[in-house]
């Protein structure tokens, strides 16, 4: 073959592999690319899982992220000493599993200030424990929009609150993770409200998967909305269980390019529960590459 014939030849290829990239829709390609992760939130499937069983558990099933919620089996909160703290560190660092944070329910919306201040002050002792056992952040909740008090005072408060241990947690190296939770503040717009008071930057919005993301004008603009914020959690309920639109979900993160956990918050009492969370990681694995 002439020299100009196989010229012509692998320019002709290389066009028709451009073109069928062009034709070929492009958030496949980026779906096939994402970088998100998969762990657990040890409500309520780890929530009687001691450490050890805990770590191991997840090793099992492959799902090598969690957060630890308050007041589970595996003991992990701020009445551990200094040498306590270490060992946690040290079995995750031992492991295959990323300690991720504590999810607490500390809260900013009480119309008593001494409630408030209380919350404030034990969510600074959690982010030291955050700190000593390893972790990256703490989970916090806007909780609700108390009857009788003007909104904004009551936005404003949660606002002032997470400014208050968002800095804190930032001379700590941790984020404050902010759910999507609770009676009325668990609505976008009054997520969004709060944030837009929010100046410190290691304050990050957790995304919750609630019906109330669905609420006019839909789950895409609600989720545009606060994308801006968004840190390196999210929480998920089972993939298989409701009519939560998760592919619709898993097109957005990927969209925005999120390479952060996505992470079990599981509400079904499976009788193997190793097994359920291996179920839910091959349902993650299909979501992230774009199918059905």
């Amino acid at each position: 073959m002439s020299n100009s014939r196989r010229n012509f030849m692998q320019k002709s290829v290389v066009a028709s592999v451009s073109l069928a990239a062009m034709q070929f829709p492009l958030d496949v390609f980026a779906m096939a690319k994402s970088n998100m992760k998969f762990g657990l939130v040890t409500y309520q499937w780890g929530r009687d899982w001691d450490l050890p069983t805990l770590i191991a558990n997840c090793e099992k099933a492959g799902v090598l992220g969690v957060e630890l919620r308050t007041e589970h089996e595996h003991g992990v909160e701020t009445s551990l000493n200094a040498a306590e703290r270490a060992e946690v560190k040290k079995r995750f660092k031992d492991s295959k599993v990323t300690c991720l944070g504590y999810g607490s329910n500390f809260e900013y919306h009480s119309t008593d200030p001494a409630v408030v201040r209380k919350n404030v002050d034990e969510t600074k002792e959690y982010i030291k424990l955050c700190k000593d056992i390893g972790a990256t952040g703490i989970k916090v909740k806007p909780n609700n929009l108390p009857e009788g008090v003007p909104k904004e005072k009551t936005i404003s408060q949660i606002a002032a609150s997470f400014n208050e241990v968002g800095k804190f947690a930032s001379e700590y190296g941790q984020l404050v993770r902010v759910e999507v939770h609770g009676n009325l503040t668990q609505e976008l717009p009054n997520m969004k409200a709060i944030f837009e008071q929010v100046t410190e930057p290691a304050v990050k919005i957790c995304w919750n998967c609630n019906a109330e993301d669905l609420l006019p004008p839909g789950l895409e603009e609600n989720f545009n909305s606060v994308k801006k914020w968004f840190g390196d959690t999210v929480h998920v309920r089972e993939f298989n269980e409701g009519d939560y639109p998760y592919p619709e979900l898993f097109k957005l993160f990927n969209d925005i390019n999120y390479d952060g956990w996505i992470l079990m918050e599981a509400r079904t009492e499976p009788a193997d529960r190793v097994a359920a969370l291996k179920e839910q990681l091959t349902l993650f694995n299909q979501l992230k590459k774009g199918n059905k």
